[in-house]
């Protein structure tokens, strides 16, 4: 990539999610090309992954919603006049902000300051931080579209499409999981062993359309299909009330007995290829929809709304698993053609870990000149 970069990319913790997976995933291609890797956040269980890797951690506490954080602006301003990095690249809005106005008051030559967009963020003032990029990096078209629609005064070729990508290793295709794990796993949840398994992955929240997933279990049942319902990392500290109401509707529609809610697990690449159907059901528009990706990495069929970033991705790389969102007749309809009969899926060659990786060190090698 020519000569060395120094980048240094900023969000609020490096716990768990997408921004933070993509942070390490950067971090990691940096070092693996030769150049030095830093990143700034307020800390969190990955830190020991990223410098394992060959990253810097510095830690400041950059993500809290106060006015206090500003105050951070100056030491900022001091770690980027020490480093001296090429890129200064924020993935977060009060990040963004507070990287912002500390390279404002830097002296020439300044370092080139990109953002990226990770969510469908509402628009508004605060928002706009993340459009003041030199460049910035949009993770679909969907969030590309998104910018553009309320912020029409950026130019659009100061956005970049990167999308996210998965790893073929970690989702190989046709994987299939040892006996070992199978034996376990279904020891665990016996209920899942015998029949069809639906597994619909995502957090204890409203907006992933759990309730639409119990409502197609009961559809697919009243057709005659043995099928199970797996709510893969739904059950989270806190939402006690919202599992109640799940399980109350499973009950009312007649399907209690065939519906398992886990809390999140990190065998998901194996729950997923012992699973006839990987749903996503958000009943919002997402950003980009990771589940698509992964479950068609391993040559599983997906089932999913057609909007936002996993309708675009479903429309790419799986157009039979696409339905009009929030419609459950159709829903039960496709899922059961998908069940008899899933349509072939081909290995990826779009949206892998590499793809995103090297588009984006070359992004950074163009702006750096």
């Amino acid at each position: 990539m020519g000569r060395r970069l120094t980048v240094v990319q900023l969000l609020p913790a490096l716990n768990a999610g997408g921004v933070e997976r993509s942070t390490l995933e950067i971090g990691a291609a940096l070092v693996a090309a030769g150049h030095r890797s830093i990143v700034i956040s307020a800390g969190g269980r990955l830190v020991e992954r990223l410098n394992a890797q060959g990253s810097e951690h510095v830690g400041l506490d950059i993500g809290r919603k106060s006015l206090l954080t500003l105050r951070h602006t100056g030491t900022l301003r001091q770690l980027f006049a020490q480093i001296a990095p090429d890129i200064v690249h924020a993935r977060s809005r009060l990040p963004a902000w507070l990287a912002w106005r500390a390279l404002r008051k830097m002296p020439a030559p300044k370092p080139h300051f990109l953002t990226t967009v990770h969510g469908l963020n509402s628009p508004g003032w605060y928002s706009s931080i993340l459009t003041r990029g030199e460049r910035v990096i949009c993770v679909s078209n969907t969030v590309r579209d998104h910018v553009l629609r309320h912020y029409p005064q950026i130019e659009p070729a100061r956005l970049t499409v990167i999308p996210r990508g998965v790893d073929p290793q970690e989702f190989p295709f046709g994987f299939a999981p040892d006996e070992e794990w199978r034996k376990a796993f279904f020891a665990q949840f016996p209920q899942l062993a015998t029949g069809l398994l639906l597994t619909l992955p995502g957090r204890g929240t409203r907006l992933k359309g759990h309730a639409d997933a119990i409502e197609l279990l009961a559809g697919l049942v009243a057709r005659g299909l043995d099928c199970k319902l797996l709510l893969l990392g739904a059950d989270e500290r806190g939402r006690a009330a919202y599992l109640h109401e799940l399980r109350a509707l499973a009950q009312q529609r007649g399907v209690a007995q065939r519906l398992v809610i886990t809390p999140p697990r990190d065998d998901v690449r194996e729950i997923y290829a012992v699973s006839n159907l990987v749903l996503q059901l958000s009943t919002k528009p997402e950003a980009f929809g990771r589940t698509v990706v992964e479950a068609i990495a391993l040559c599983r069929p997906v089932l999913g709304y057609a909007h936002g970033g996993a309708g675009e991705l479903l429309a790419e790389l799986y157009p039979e698993g696409r339905v009009p969102p929030g419609d459950i007749t159709r829903l039960v309809e496709r899922a059961a053609e998908l069940l008899r009969l899933a349509p072939p899926i081909a290995p990826l060659k779009r949206f892998r870990l590499a793809d995103m990786q090297a588009a984006t060190l070359d992004l950074y090698a163009q702006v750096s000149g």
